[in-house]
């Protein structure tokens, strides 16, 4: 089993900055991807951003440009910079790891971000 568990977040401010991070533990073998997945009330849970074991970065479309993923392979750990946030960046941040095929996911963290 995987543990995940997120930090960060809170409150920020349209056109402001936050940062979340990420820390897996337990036993660990090789994650393969850690991501992003954001989760608004009465939604379903959408992707974000991920990174793969090699560095690769993919964002959706709507943080293209003001997210920042990153990684510390080592310590099994990402981290998510948001820039210039925007009202809908507001939402549970789910982080999310994969190792041996196997999805896991953190217990969430709220983001909410007003002008």
């Amino acid at each position: 089993q995987v543990q995940l568990v997120e930090s960060g977040g809170g409150f920020g401010q349209v056109g402001g900055s936050l940062r979340l991070s990420c820390a897996a533990s337990g036993e660990i073998f090789e994650i393969a991807d850690m991501g992003w997945h954001r989760q608004v009330e009465g939604q379903q849970r959408r992707f974000v951003a991920i990174i793969l074991r090699d560095g690769k970065t993919i964002y959706t479309d709507a943080v293209q440009g003001r997210f920042t993923i990153r990684r510390d392979n080592e310590k099994n750990t990402i981290e998510l910079k948001m820039d210039n946030l925007k009202p809908e960046d507001t939402g549970v941040y789910y982080c999310s790891a994969r190792d041996r095929g196997e999805a896991y996911w953190g217990q969430g963290i709220m983001v909410t971000v007003s002008s």
